[in-house]
């Protein structure tokens, strides 16, 4: 099995919309703070941009919001990567809130260099296969109608 990747984080006030719960665009800035999180530990920090002027952006996302968050609720968000290409990386982000599934996140990211897509390091691509796992039921699922 891979290595998890897990972030951490907690509902602030101005988070919270009129309902009194987390509110939509909350819920993604946190999962962005997680591919963030993956990126830092597998080399593809503010430094290597700096230094190779390469990054991951992301060109696709599917969220799914299962359950309400209230105020002050302590996040927990277990990434996870799908698979590894020459320059793409596809992953999921898993929000818990005292061990319940409450949001997913399905992500594809591009490897770029410039405006281009560019291929991964082999060193990245590595760092990167140590948190595969297998694609869960909802992944690759187009929105529900």
């Amino acid at each position: 099995m891979s290595e998890p990747l897990e972030y951490h984080d907690t509902v602030r006030d101005e988070w919270i919309d009129y309902n009194g719960h987390l509110s939509e665009p909350f819920y993604v800035m946190v999962f962005g703070f997680a591919t963030t999180n993956l990126m830092e530990h597998t080399g593809l920090d503010e430094r290597y941009r700096a230094e190779t002027g390469r990054s991951l952006y992301t060109v696709e996302a599917h969220v799914r919001y299962l359950r309400e968050v209230g105020p002050k609720a302590d996040l927990h968000v277990t990434t996870f990567v799908l698979s590894v290409g020459e320059k793409k990386v596809r992953l999921c982000h898993e929000m818990r809130v005292d061990g319940e599934l409450v949001a997913t996140e399905e992500l594809l990211a591009i490897h770029v260099a410039g405006a281009r897509a560019a291929p991964l390091p082999e060193d990245v691509a590595q760092r990167l296969r140590r948190h595969l796992r297998p694609a869960p039921g909802y992944a690759g699922r187009a929105i529900s109608s």
